[in-house]
């Protein structure tokens, strides 16, 4: 659930940001009758991206033996490679989010033109959260806890978003993402580990020291229970990993975490304001 609930988090708060700025860039500029058709974008993206998640979590749901550890590597392997994207995009970019959607916004001389920038911008986040939580099902969550955090996760994005909106919260936008990227790079790792996994036992490497246990915890917190549950579902732990899976990890966390916070270039042009 810990997994399900950061992933909404993270991504419905992107969602609220998208669309404060369409909306407080149409009020100032005077611009308030085109306010329906950016609702009307937003709510066509999340019915397309909800009826998307249901039917994959339909055609992938019940699937067993090597289909299963094909599709549920596929979706880890999916999952992870796009929250490395998106985790690294925003430390790029965040800075000219605001700019970037406002041009768009005058671009859009017509309510329909309107419409498909607020559907594309929040389509993309929905899909990404889809993705993700797909992947944190397989990863170890339940179907039940990756609903029930989600589920948390866009209730407090939405509440939030709208405090921002409204000048009622002050939150540092720049340390939340910097923070739940770190955790979120962790939360990758973990699929990667579980993509090799998946696909070893595929392909049927079954011996071997690679193939041996890192470490095996078989009593205590770490081994069962609620601990046990929450390191699993948020940073892949196992009691008992495969060597390869746990230099999976590692090969995977170092880098990208060193991408992620290596100091960034100063910036060319000042700053732009991500919520009007």
């Amino acid at each position: 659930m810990s997994a399900a609930f950061l992933i909404t988090l993270r991504e419905g708060l992107e969602i609220a940001i998208v669309l404060a700025i369409l909306v407080g860039y149409l009020v100032k500029t005077n611009r308030r009758d085109q306010l329906r058709a950016v609702w009307l974008g937003a709510g066509v993206a999340v019915v397309v991206c909800l009826i998307a998640g249901l039917i994959v979590n339909a055609l992938t749901d019940g699937l067993t033996g090597k289909a299963e550890q094909a599709v549920e590597g596929t979706l880890a392997l999916s999952a992870a490679l796009v929250l490395t994207y998106m985790i690294l995009w925003m430390r790029r970019n965040a800075r000219s989010m605001g700019g970037h959607l406002r041009s768009q916004v005058d671009g859009a001389q017509t309510a329909g033109a309107l419409a498909v920038v607020a559907f594309v911008g929040v389509a993309r986040e929905g899909f990404e959260t889809v993705l993700f939580l797909l992947g944190a099902e397989t990863g170890g969550s339940s179907g039940a806890q990756v609903v029930l955090g989600g589920l948390l996760g866009l209730t407090v994005s939405a509440v939030v978003g709208v405090l921002i909106y409204l000048g009622g919260a002050r939150i540092n936008l720049q340390k939340f993402f910097r923070y739940t990227g770190i955790v979120l790079i962790l939360f990758a790792a973990g699929l990667v580990g579980k993509a090799v996994h998946e696909f070893r036992e595929l392909l049927g490497f079954e011996n071997g020291w690679l193939i041996d246990p890192m470490w095996t915890v078989t009593s205590g917190v770490f081994a069962s229970g609620a601990v046990h549950d929450f390191l699993k579902g948020l940073f892949g732990w196992s009691p008992s990993p495969e060597r390869i899976r746990v230099i999976a990890y590692f090969a995977y966390a170092v880098p990208v975490m060193w991408l992620f916070l290596r100091p960034a270039p100063a910036p060319t042009t000042p700053p732009v304001d991500t919520v009007p």
